[in-house]
């Protein structure tokens, strides 16, 4: 895990709200705090959709939605005069994205067997943290995966230019 202090407030929201940086993330939830507090949970509820689209989401085993979609109703909530008190969204990594990247790397890892590759981004008291976080359904002592996400996260936000300070 690591945890990173985001140094260009403005410019992070660009990327998060305006740009196509962050849309191919599935959101896990989400929380904004205003005069009220506005929650969504990002599961998606197969029985919602039709039987075409619950078989394209099952064959990509898409079990979220994509940040892109929910972005346009969090955008409408946190633009305005006044600054949001708090935020926070918690991305993951795609079922397909995961599984490249564990070919890719050469982990022997089922992705079946990995819940998430998961990017936290909390916003509070004027700065913003983005952590990352590992979730597997088998419990193992080996670290390869979490160093694996760190990096691709660290790389991901080197690509963007997105400044960080490390450690915080």
């Amino acid at each position: 895990m690591i945890a990173c202090k985001i140094i260009h407030l403005k410019e992070f929201m660009s990327h998060l709200l305006v740009r196509e940086s962050f849309d191919s993330f599935w959101l896990s939830e989400a929380s904004i705090t205003t005069g009220n507090t506005f929650t969504i949970d990002g599961t998606l509820h197969p029985d919602f959709f039709s039987e075409e689209t619950r078989e394209i989401l099952a064959r990509c085993h898409r079990t979220h939605s994509l940040w892109k979609e929910v972005k346009p109703f969090c955008y409408s909530i946190i633009r305005g005069r006044q600054t949001p008190l708090q935020f926070r969204f918690v991305f993951r990594l795609s079922y397909e994205k995961t599984r490249q990247a564990l070919a890719e790397t050469g982990i022997q890892m089922d992705p079946d067997h990995v819940n998430g590759l998961f990017l936290n981004i909390q916003y509070s008291g004027g700065q913003m943290i983005c952590t990352t976080g590992t979730s597997v359904s088998e419990f193992t002592m080996d670290r390869t995966l979490e160093q694996m996400w760190d990096q691709m996260v660290l790389r991901f936000f080197q690509e963007r230019g997105i400044d960080h300070e490390d450690g915080c």
